[in-house]
């Protein structure tokens, strides 16, 4: 998890961790809804594909830690850019890069190939922030990290909806 915790001799990093209010799901407009109005892809968007990410160690979402927010997220639909900084829950959190590439890859799955993604850890929250970062923006890091079955599951349980 984002600062929650990789487990050392059976306890987690931050076993109490401040949980957060879900903000509102977000109206439907009718330009929305209009397929002759083209759909502009915002920060808001881009907040509702992330905030559902689970903890890899709590059974609770990114939003829930606040390890993600949408005033972090920042989108240009006409540059094609979108950038999410997050927080990790404690500056020596282990699962900082897992987080990241979780974040990574449901954009990756979810928007169209013209976007450029960066995701890194917002300044001054982590003590490895510039490693995770780097390790981040390495797209052969990324598709390497995705070859590995064993990590490429435990992301793909983070993205999963929980039972």
């Amino acid at each position: 998890m984002v600062g929650g915790g990789s487990k050392r001799g059976g306890l987690l990093e931050n076993a109490n961790p401040l949980i957060y209010e879900r903000s509102g799901e977000r109206p439907v407009t009718a330009g929305e809804e209009d397929e002759q109005v083209p759909d502009v892809i915002d920060a808001r968007e881009i907040f509702d594909l992330i905030r559902s990410i689970n903890d890899p160690e709590h059974p609770l979402t990114l939003e829930e830690l606040n390890v993600v927010e949408q005033v972090r997220v920042q989108v240009s639909d006409p540059e094609s850019t979108v950038a999410v900084a997050f927080t990790p829950t404690i500056p020596h959190c282990s699962m900082a890069t897992l987080i990241g590439l979780s974040i990574k890859v449901k954009l990756l799955r979810s928007l169209p190939q013209r976007f450029k993604m960066d995701v890194h850890i917002t300044p001054g929250t982590h003590a490895s922030e510039h490693a995770v970062n780097k390790q981040l923006a390495d797209k052969e890091r990324v598709a390497a990290a995705l070859e590995n079955v064993h990590l490429l599951e435990v992301v793909n349980q983070c993205l999963s909806a929980r039972s």
